[in-house]
């Protein structure tokens, strides 16, 4: 059986060093390939159509434009292109806005090279990804009017930096069967159903 093709990424960050990191970090990765950089909106543009990834990692701060507008280009002239934000800010209404624009996840700069290599793996297979950090306080936040237990707020983080029940089992150290009890009461509670939707409906709630 041959093995999946690697994830191919665009670096989009007008700082060089930044670049230089996340190229080194994700160069011992044998699922991801880095197939091209930019440090500007244009040039991420002129590179798309050429190179045409499956994945783009973007900074919101770009010399020549704003990274959530240039989302929102993207997402409608390359609409099978995930896009993926990587910032230095937590902003609640930059993580809205980014949602808005058509990006598929969010993670901050100061994320372990585990949580950025997750949010790739996971946005690549079609889900979504938050740093933990925002995941947490959208989760919290859009917990509170609905009286979601303790235990609950944990698997709504879980799913919102889009563990499946596997991983949120080995990691709280409780059944798979548990964890979809929760899934199931967290579902009820909010009438929504899907990590994703799930996600969507965090960030319109949540006021950070």
């Amino acid at each position: 059986m041959n093995p999946a093709p690697p994830i191919r990424i665009v670096l989009v960050d007008d700082h060089a060093l930044v670049r230089d990191g996340i190229r080194a970090l994700l160069a011992v990765m044998p699922q991801i390939e880095v197939v091209g950089e930019a440090e500007s909106g244009a040039e991420a543009l002129e590179l798309l159509a050429r190179v045409q990834p499956d994945l783009l990692l973007l900074d919101i701060g770009l010399k020549d434009t704003n990274g959530l507008e240039l989302t929102s280009t993207l997402c409608r002239q390359y609409p099978d292109i995930k896009v993926l934000i990587l910032s230095m800010y937590d902003n609640g209404e930059y993580v809205r806005s980014s949602i808005r624009a058509g990006a598929r996840g969010y993670v901050l700069k100061d994320a372990s090279s585990r949580e950025i290599v997750a949010a790739i793996e996971a946005i690549a297979a079609g889900g979504s990804f938050y740093s933990s950090e925002i995941a947490r306080k959208l989760a919290d936040r859009s917990a509170e009017p609905h009286n979601l237990t303790p235990r609950e707020c944990q698997i709504l983080r879980m799913l919102a930096q889009g563990l499946d029940s596997k991983a949120m089992a080995r990691e709280l150290e409780i059944s798979v069967r548990t964890v979809e009890t929760h899934r199931l009461s967290i579902r009820r509670k909010l009438n929504i159903d899907g990590s994703t939707a799930l996600i969507q409906y965090a960030l319109r709630a949540a006021r950070l």
